[in-house]
């Protein structure tokens, strides 16, 4: 992959409107559930990131039919049913996609197939015990590198069921486990003590799977059996809410600022970043559009540091990246706790939002789960890299609009995972 370098010239408004990609989470489990699912399904807006795309050409190797195209305005029909579905021919190449990687593993676990499942060096270093621990316990047959790292080899087939609770708090491990219960004799419980975003649960309801969830104070017990049969569906991926949080924050801390995000996705699990900007005192509406759909308008103002929790953190842990930019901006002190997961994602994420934030003239320290950010009067221009990480680079990028002078930003080419019309949408609201 080309190295691309992102140049942003600081203190420039943002107004204007702009449209976020589809969510990416529910992106990759709409190609998964309609692949299984009896008929054709009908998803409009999937996500145009590589991620997404890793996930769409997997369903091609395991027999699925998919006509259309990838990315907002554009529709995707999807023939499934698992009778129509066989064993990949070739290894199935998941890129810089961690959670295709891991729902992958659940989903493939319950067919009596040999997959092998690889990524790219970042994937590739990532911890994957978390899901072969489980499915091994069903009775798959799943082996990494060292027991825990990529490149995964799935024999599946022959599930049964088990009850769970995962050791960390993880949608992708509760969507492994439950994705491959849905092929497993007797039922398969996850408990899981902190609520985690809710997709997996809510699509198998939508597609007739035979679930229950019971919540349980801040946690909840989800309940999947054997589903022989999926029913096809119609769906509108509406943004992604870990995409707009970027504009979100940007428009909170460039000066003049008024960005309006568009069919946002603020359903259960995933609006927790807005609920810390409005405590750090951010000038926010939002405008619901239906129960979990809404625009989001934000505004340039003052805003104070706030403590995130460690159970407020798994609403919200993909933000955290760019709330450090906002907190770096704020008057006074923001703490994050609870956030060691960020230690392994595609890079170690409280490392290199600490190193590069400092670039540019903020006062960040990592701890050994989190952050505590000082907020200063205003950042300097400079350069900062990715890491290969696309979260790193897209925080980044909102700290240079804010930034006084010009901010470089290395490895821009990470970014194309999730977000490639970033720099266009950029283009046009300044």
């Amino acid at each position: 992959m080309t190295s691309r370098t992102l140049t942003v010239g600081g203190g420039r408004p943002l107004r204007g409107q702009v449209r976020v990609p589809g969510d990416k989470s529910i992106s990759h489990r709409a190609l998964l559930l309609a692949s299984r699912a009896e008929g054709t399904s009908v998803v409009r807006g999937l996500s145009d990131g590589d991620d997404v795309a890793r996930t769409a050409t997997a369903m091609k190797a395991v027999g699925a039919d998919l006509a259309g195209q990838l990315g907002s305005g554009e529709t995707m029909l999807v023939h499934g049913a698992a009778d129509r579905l066989r064993e990949p021919e070739q290894v199935l190449d998941v890129g810089n996609s961690g959670t295709a990687m891991r729902l992958l593993a659940g989903w493939l676990a319950g067919f009596p197939w040999l997959c092998v499942l690889e990524g790219d060096a970042s994937v590739n270093r990532r911890p994957m015990d978390r899901v072969i621990e489980p499915l091994s316990v069903m009775g798959a047959r799943v082996e990494g590198r060292g027991g825990r790292l990529p490149p995964l080899v799935v024999q599946g087939g022959a599930l049964h069921g088990i009850d769970y609770t995962p050791p960390m708090a993880s949608a992708q491990v509760k969507s492994a486990v439950l994705l491959a219960g849905l092929c497993a004799e007797g039922a398969t419980v996850v408990r899981e003590p902190l609520v985690t975003r809710t997709h997996t649960e809510e699509m198998l309801a939508a597609c007739g799977a035979a679930i229950e969830v019971v919540r349980q104070g801040p946690g909840q017990v989800v309940t999947v059996r054997s589903s022989q049969r999926l029913e096809s569906f119609q769906l509108d991926v509406p943004g992604d809410p870990s995409a707009g949080a970027y504009w979100v924050v940007a428009g909170c801390v460039v000066p003049g600022s008024e960005v309006v995000v568009e069919g946002l996705y603020v359903g259960p699990g995933r609006a927790g970043f807005l609920d810390v900007l409005a405590r750090m005192g951010a000038d926010l509406s939002v405008e619901h559009r239906d129960a979990t759909t809404a625009d989001i308008v934000a505004r340039h103002g003052c805003l104070r540091g706030t403590d995130i929790g460690a159970d407020e953190v798994p609403g919200l842990v993909d933000e955290i990246p760019v709330l450090a930019v906002a907190a770096a901006l704020a008057e006074g002190t923001t703490t994050v706790r609870g956030a060691g997961e960020l230690r392994v994602k595609e890079s170690d994420r409280l490392a290199t939002v600490t190193s590069e934030l400092a670039a540019l003239g903020a006062q960040v320290e990592a701890t050994t789960d989190g952050l505590m950010i000082s907020g200063v009067r205003s950042l300097s221009g400079g350069t900062v890299r990715s890491h290969g990480d696309h979260r790193v680079a897209l925080a980044m990028a909102v700290a240079g609009m804010a930034a006084g002078g010009t901010t470089r930003s290395e490895g821009w080419e990470a970014v194309d995972t999730s977000y490639p019309n970033f720099e266009l949408q950029l283009e046009a609201l300044v």
